[in-house]
């Protein structure tokens, strides 16, 4: 309850509909900047236009989505597929140790420990990804101050999925630790006096509890993967073509159409990974 100056109580409805109302801004800002430009590149699907200029002369088409199996676009869609995979399962192996081995340890501030993790985030992510390049390019600053060059892999499969697995590790780990700080510790000692080994007791009680941690992280690596140009472009050297290449060079070329056409797929299995976890994670417990 809360009351006002005269001393009459509001009732809690009344509050709520009053807290709401600090939602519109957000909802006109997610209209304007999100709802309104998807619907617009729906259109442009099954429209011919010379850029996103509608006019008289424009014809609806489906020839639009005869990119879907141009060799190219099969290509990049099975390296993106490719390597959103292995460095999901990287992630997965990755964050489920880290995430254990923070569980466990007896350090007082963690989420310190989690601030660590999160802070590379808070900078800008092209530079992050050029910082990392110039590591591994020939007369760089570590160079300098080591005495010694790291091996140019600028270019190669292992570049591009190095790149990925520093940029979205903390995805994964955030909420397998979530998950891991949600178990009673009392099962442990259940587990314990059931006369499982510590090993038998982290594959059969509690990988299985932080599944939901795993799905969600999973699914937030996986997705920018899929959908990223940056770092094929630069850790790639241009030598590797993602579907988000494909996008990102539609949009330079103006063919705002084939692009719309490929946006609106990564789009749908965004949308689809999203039922996934709420399936998964009703609660959206492991996204906190």
């Amino acid at each position: 309850m809360q009351k006002t100056s005269t001393n009459r109580i509001i009732p809690p409805h009344q509050v709520s509909h009053r807290l709401h109302l600090f939602s519109i801004p957000y909802f006109v800002w997610l209209g304007i900047l999100a709802v309104v430009p998807l619907l617009f590149m729906f259109g442009l699907m099954f429209f011919d236009s010379e850029g996103i200029t509608i006019s008289k002369e424009t014809t609806a088409t489906v020839t639009n989505f005869a990119i879907l199996t141009e060799k190219s676009t099969l290509v990049a869609f099975f390296n993106s597929l490719k390597y959103s995979v292995i460095t999901t399962a990287i992630c997965i192996f990755l964050g489920v140790l880290i995430s254990y081995m923070l569980y466990k340890s007896k350090i007082k501030n963690k989420y310190l420990v989690l601030l660590l993790f999160i802070l590379p985030m808070w900078t800008n992510f092209l530079l992050r990804i050029n910082a990392l390049a110039s590591v591994f390019k020939p007369s760089n600053i570590l160079s300098s101050i080591l005495g010694f060059s790291f091996p140019n892999i600028i270019g190669t499969d292992f570049a591009i999925i190095l790149g990925m697995v520093f940029t979205y590790l903390p995805f994964m780990i955030l909420p397998i630790y979530t998950s891991l700080e949600k178990i009673d510790p009392l099962l442990h000692e259940a587990a314990l006096d059931l006369g499982l080994t510590d090993l038998k007791k982290f594959w059969k009680v509690i990988l299985p509890m932080t599944s939901k941690g795993i799905v969600s992280g999973s699914i937030m690596v996986l997705l920018p993967c899929l959908s990223g140009f940056a770092i094929p472009k630069i850790l790639g050297d241009g030598n590797v073509l993602l579907i988000g290449n494909i996008i990102e060079q539609s949009f330079i070329n103006m063919s705002y159409n084939q692009g719309s056409v490929l946006a609106v797929v990564i789009l749908i299995i965004i949308l689809g990974s999203i039922l996934i976890i709420n399936k998964v994670d009703k609660e959206g417990e492991t996204l906190i």
